[in-house]
């Protein structure tokens, strides 16, 4: 079978079992990876409710029925803002990051958002690249997100 035919991503519930598991791998990685830890309370949140439809969206990554993956997107009035992008070591090189970040696209074009919007740490080399390779360009600050130093902008078509 061909890595994308084991690949499935899908709408979940921010709260479900496969999400929950996804978000505490997330945080624990941040936690790992960055200068000062990560403590999720400390930042903007995403708590489930910001990303179940029709205020957001959480799209879960698997790979032969396992979560590897995960991405959100909170809806705002004028924007889309891009939340708790996270691949399993296990699974990066795949174009999972690429794909999770594609959906997330094409939700905030279906809700009609015109921009959409991320945040990044210095820490996350990976993630930058990701993003530039996506089409985002960066941005002076638009928030006071304690653990970002790089922001991101993308106009949808």
């Amino acid at each position: 079978m061909r890595v994308d035919e084991a690949v499935h991503l899908s709408l979940e519930p921010a709260d479900s079992p496969a999400a929950q598991y996804c978000l505490e791998h997330y945080f624990a990685e941040l936690a790992a990876r960055f200068e000062t830890g990560y403590d999720p309370t400390r930042g903007i949140p995403a708590t489930p409710d910001d990303l179940t439809p029709p205020r957001g969206y959480f799209v879960l990554a698997t790979l032969n029925g396992q979560p590897v993956g995960c991405g959100a997107l909170k809806c705002h009035a004028t924007h889309g803002e891009i939340k708790r992008m996270w691949v399993a070591t296990s699974a990066r090189g795949l174009g999972l990051g690429t794909r999770i970040l594609r959906r997330l696209e094409e939700l905030a074009r279906q809700r009609g958002l015109a921009l959409l919007r991320l945040e990044t740490n210095k820490a996350l080399t990976e993630a930058q690249s990701l993003y530039r390779q996506n089409g985002f360009r960066e941005v002076p600050a638009f928030n006071d997100e304690p653990y970002a130093h790089h922001w991101f902008e993308k106009a949808l078509a």
